[in-house]
């Protein structure tokens, strides 16, 4: 509520009982109202949805000791047009001066005008705060093809959200909460320490803002209860095994009109059987006979969109890692990876006699070359 409306609104007619009514009088007068004007009994009609909360904001401060002392008192000193600083409050001097109340109000803004009259009152009139959903965590694994492409996965998730049978209020069915008298509704409250004020949770409402009398027998007064959804999300293509997806807004629900959270995916790639992975680059071990790494060759070599073919250069070593472009992961800015490709020379188990008589035909040309003379070079 607004430091005017504290002022200028009429809470006992609000509520209709006089002004010595007891706190007993005015609480009984309350729960007649808020029934009478509950929004689940009158859907679809603003003017009781209005009504209702005037009921609950005149409850608010005169069910309060102390709220409704100050407002008594704020009212008693505006009743005239006129205003009168108590003596000492918020001065260092007695006697007080007199305002006029037109031009505090024009003079002042909302904001202005409550830091004076809260100085003055003590008045605390924020309303509850909203507040932002937790973020809700969990894991998946896909396969490492759908982790290059990108995949829509279900995702059942079980996070707190609204009691469905109280509608998160956490008061039982035709009854409503109260506004917690000890914070005035914003569940945080002032404490002093060495001079200075620190803000923190109300204890009495466990920083709700709200208090319920009549707990509802499902969620025991907390309105929040345990939900299960099921999602369809969206995973990128180019995600990494062990990477974290935020998702905005796909997290636990948030309360008093709060945002919600975020949803953090926790993603695992299953291994692929020829396929391996650096960063945005592939990686595949192809073999290659003897021949074919001496004397160079055109090979067939896979990849993810099918198998292209790579020239072999004379003499490739086994170990040697060859580039195909473009044919990797996904990166951030819509470009592809490389596919790295190491070649394998393959010894052959058995040989035939031909393949037998050719290489000793190879060995006794080549009897002069000695590939480990330069590692007995000063060896003795």
């Amino acid at each position: 509520m607004s430091t005017r409306d504290f002022i200028e609104k009429d809470y006992y007619k609000i509520l209709g009982v006089p002004k010595d009514a007891s706190t007993a009088e005015i609480k009984k007068a309350y729960r007649k109202l808020a029934r009478q004007y509950h929004p689940d009994a009158n859907k679809g009609d603003p003017k009781a949805e209005e009504r209702f909360k005037e009921i609950s904001e005149a409850y608010d401060v005169l069910s309060d000791e102390k709220r409704r002392k100050e407002y008594d008192e704020a009212r008693s000193l505006f009743g005239s047009g006129g205003f009168r600083i108590p003596t000492g409050a918020g001065t260092g001097t007695g006697g007080g001066f007199p305002f006029d109340l037109g031009d505090l109000l024009g003079g002042f803004q909302t904001g202005g005008l409550g830091d004076i009259l809260g100085g003055i009152f003590g008045g605390r009139t924020r309303r509850a705060q909203p507040r932002r959903g937790a973020d809700v965590e969990t894991e998946i694994t896909i396969d490492f093809v759908d982790a290059i492409r990108g995949v829509t996965v279900p995702i059942r998730l079980t996070s707190p959200g609204p009691c469905p049978s109280c509608r998160g209020t956490g008061a039982r069915a035709g009854t409503v909460p109260r506004v917690c008298p000890a914070c005035s509704g914003t569940g945080m409250v002032s404490r002093s320490a060495g001079g200075f004020a620190f803000s923190e949770p109300c204890r009495e409402c466990r920083g709700r803002g709200l208090v319920v009398d009549d707990p509802c027998p499902s969620c025991h007064g907390s309105g929040r209860a345990t939900s299960v959804r099921s999602i369809q999300v969206r995973i990128p293509a180019g995600v990494e095994d062990g990477q974290r997806i935020r998702l905005k807004g796909r997290g636990a629900p948030g309360e008093n009109g709060g945002p919600a959270g975020d949803l953090l995916v926790l993603v695992h790639v299953r291994p692929h059987p020829i396929f391996g992975r650096s960063g945005p680059n592939l990686t595949v071990t192809v073999p290659v006979t003897f021949p074919e790494a001496a004397l160079g060759a055109a090979i067939e070599v896979p990849t993810l969109d099918g198998p292209v073919t790579v020239k072999l250069p004379p003499g490739t070593s086994s170990g040697r890692v060859l580039r195909v472009r473009g044919k990797g992961a996904p990166r951030r800015d819509g470009s592809r990876g490389d596919l790295l490709v190491t070649v394998e020379v393959v010894v052959p188990h058995k040989l035939s006699s031909a393949a037998r008589e050719a290489l000793e035909a190879y060995q006794a040309a080549t009897k002069d070359e000695n590939p480990r003379a330069h590692l007995l070079v000063g060896g003795r």
